[in-house]
Order: C-alpha cells, then structure tokens, then sequence
C-alpha cells in the first residue's frame, strides 16, 4: 500500500498495525515513494545472561572499600 505524508501522519497507528500483519507500507511524497514503513525483526541474538557461567571472576580487596564507594557517590551526585 502507497499512502501519501499526509495521510502517513493522521494514520500512523493503522499503518503500523498494517506493517505489523506484513504488508508493504510506502509514504510517498507527491506520488514519489520516499520511505518504507516496515516491523523491525525481533531480537535473534545470543543472550547475555549468564555469560559469565562457568568462568572465574575475581573481585579486588578495594570492591566494597567505603572510601571507593564514596568517591563514586560524589561522582554521580556532582554532574
């Protein structure tokens, strides 16, 4: 379906949900076809949780130090 930018702009919400459904969805401007609206794939890629399964962490002795803690207390407070 070719829709012009008017159009696009009062029937966005139709329009995606025709893009959602897998239809072809063009904006054109003056009878121009300049953009496809389109779903965007779902996220495919390899989990990140856990990445760490199975391997050797090791803290450092300063991780809980109160003075380290409170130097990036003052960081974050003092943009």
């Amino acid at each position: 379906m070719q829709v012009s930018i008017h159009e696009a702009k009062t029937q966005l919400s139709r329009l995606i949900a025709a893009a959602e459904r897998g239809e072809e969805v063009i904006i054109a401007r003056r009878d121009k076809p300049v953009v496809r609206l389109s779903m965007i794939a779902e996220y495919t890629g390899k989990t990140r949780i856990g990445g760490l399964r199975g391997k050797k962490f090791k803290m450092t002795k300063r991780f809980d130090d109160p003075a380290l803690n409170a130097e990036i207390a003052r960081t974050f407070d003092n943009p």
